[in-house]
């Protein structure tokens, strides 16, 4: 049996505080607290939840944009999380990203063509004139046009930038491609076209997805699996079918019931949760949620909940299921 495009094994990623005049560590931002999940090939596992509970800072762990504090990254059974910048080189064609903002992203000094293929001359992929052409290919594949590779990214528009951001990723011709919320900046009729791009190069070159997102509707629509995070910890992992239809966090059914049904006239209990999520530097004990929970019982003010399966492929960190 292969191994996992993606395994991550109790993921941290910590922040010192520091204050003072000399610095002294006087907390941790906890941001990733012990995050574990696996993406198979050409699979595609969306990562979802509020803003700041760690989803963009768990995808730059894996793909050491930033050291993890602990836990094991392992890309097709090898692992990364521990290697030095030079070490880890080699595994940087395997693994690409595509980031949130289409334009800062993207080298304003450069031309399209060179930005795309800038991974390819880093890694010495072929020459010039191959690169070139690669290049050339690789615009129609994205849907942009060959002619447009001397333009600069001023000159592009959002979802046309974030298309050559998919193409440069697209370049090494990487197995996981981390996906931090590729669509929130763009309109509604643009989120569809990128969707469906990233659906369509899935399809044809067996790429697997990180896809790190706040939309569950954008989710629903382009995962096989989801992961729900809160505070630094995932709460349920599902097939994207059974989590829809029947959510088993009461995080995870609050979520799910502040997103628009499309149906006109049809109408959803809406689950308002009160108070504002816990800081990440002083987390309430037991379950993180508990000071949001409607059904939180003593056990779940005192001890925290393990991730465990409740059917295959299923699991869920709460004392009640």
């Amino acid at each position: 049996m292969n191994a996992p495009v993606l395994d991550v094994r109790g993921l941290k990623k910590h922040f010192p505080v520091r204050k003072g005049v000399f610095g002294r560590i006087a907390g941790q931002v906890y941001a990733v607290d012990g995050v574990s999940f696996t993406i198979e090939s050409g699979q595609t596992l969306g990562l979802v939840g509020e803003s700041g509970c760690g989803k963009s800072t768990a995808g730059k762990s894996i793909a050491k944009l930033i050291d993890p504090t602990e836990g094991e990254v392992m890309i097709e059974g090898e692992r990364i999380d521990h290697l030095s910048r030079r070490a880890i080189r080699p595994f940087r064609r395997r693994i690409q990203f595509v980031f949130q903002d289409p334009y800062s992203s993207l080298n304003p000094r450069l031309n399209a063509g060179e930005i795309v293929a800038e991974p390819l001359i880093n890694f010495r992929n072929g020459g010039g004139g191959n690169i070139k052409q690669k290049v050339a290919e690789l615009f129609p594949k994205v849907g942009l046009k060959a002619e447009q590779m001397e333009r600069f990214p001023h000159e592009f528009s959002g979802g046309q930038r974030q298309r050559i951001g998919i193409a440069r990723a697209l370049a090494l011709n990487p197995a996981l491609i981390i996906c931090d919320e590729p669509v929130s900046a763009l309109d509604v009729s643009v989120q569809a076209q990128v969707i469906n791009l990233l659906m369509d190069l899935q399809a044809e070159f067996g790429l697997s997805y990180l896809f790190i997102a706040h939309d569950l509707a954008v989710v629903e629509h382009i995962a096989h699996r989801v992961a729900v995070m809160y505070l630094g910890r995932i709460v349920e992992i599902a097939d994207k079918r059974e989590l829809f239809k029947q959510p088993l966090h009461p995080y995870t059914e609050a979520l799910l019931s502040a997103v628009p049904v499309p149906t006109p006239g049809a109408r959803s209990r809406r689950i308002v949760l009160q108070g504002d999520v816990p800081s990440p530097i002083t987390r309430p004990p037991g379950c993180h949620f508990h000071t949001r929970c409607p059904y939180a019982e003593v056990r779940c003010k005192v001890e925290p909940p393990a991730l465990r399966e409740t059917a295959p492929g299923r699991m869920v960190a709460c004392h009640l299921r």
